[in-house]
């Protein structure tokens, strides 16, 4: 099934003439505009913060619900705490 058309929306960044002189030959060596590079580039930015995000989340969970590692301590407090 295709995905609904998205509704996209310009912004305008200020970039030296030297920068743009760049962004134009890796554009065109990837067949592609300095628009196009420029939004691969957030695309992939945001993609991974809510990756980090998420794996975040699950490592706090993890941490909140503890680890049981095996092992069981069979003396009591007062042996193990004999002067």
């Amino acid at each position: 099934m295709a995905e609904p058309a998205r509704k996209k929306q310009n912004i305008t960044i200020s970039l030296s003439p030297e920068m743009i002189k760049k962004a134009k030959v890796l554009a065109a060596q990837r067949s592609t505009s300095i628009s196009g590079l420029l939004a691969e580039q957030i695309e992939s930015l945001v993609a991974g913060e809510e990756v980090y995000l998420r794996s975040q989340r699950a490592a706090l969970a993890s941490l909140e619900k503890g680890f049981h590692l095996g092992g069981m301590i069979t003396a009591s407090r007062d042996e193990l705490h004999e002067r």
